[in-house]
């Protein structure tokens, strides 16, 4: 949980703030999993925040929905062609991919339990 409010803080993806008359905060809830090895031994713990967007009205909170997915097909076809051309293919693994999205719209989102200054 820590982390992932320290990535949120780094990112400066929120800021506290007054809730301005007549917006709603749309809530927030943490998911907890357990990673664990082929043999069955704890890895580590992982947590997520997650806003809870259903809570939302198209044409009251929101307008339109982007979530950018890449396809297995698109991945497929990428490497193919790299191998075809014999490129170099890197791979990253992003911790916090959307903490760091850009909104037109003001949004506001209820502190989560669990804060750290």
């Amino acid at each position: 949980m820590e982390e992932k409010i320290n990535a949120i803080e780094k990112n400066k993806t929120w800021q506290l703030s007054t809730l301005l008359e007549g917006y709603k905060p749309i809530s927030v809830k943490w998911i907890f999993k357990t990673k664990k090895s082929a043999t069955g031994e704890v890895e580590r713990y992982k947590a997520r925040l997650v806003v809870k967007g259903y809570t939302q009205k198209q044409g009251v909170d929101y307008d339109e929905v982007f979530a950018p997915v890449a396809r297995m097909e698109t991945i497929r076809l990428l490497i193919s062609i790299a191998a075809q051309n014999k490129w170099k293919i890197y791979q990253l693994d992003v911790k916090s991919t959307f903490i760091n999205g850009f909104l037109e719209e003001e949004i506001y989102v209820e502190q989560p339990g669990f804060f750290f200054h």
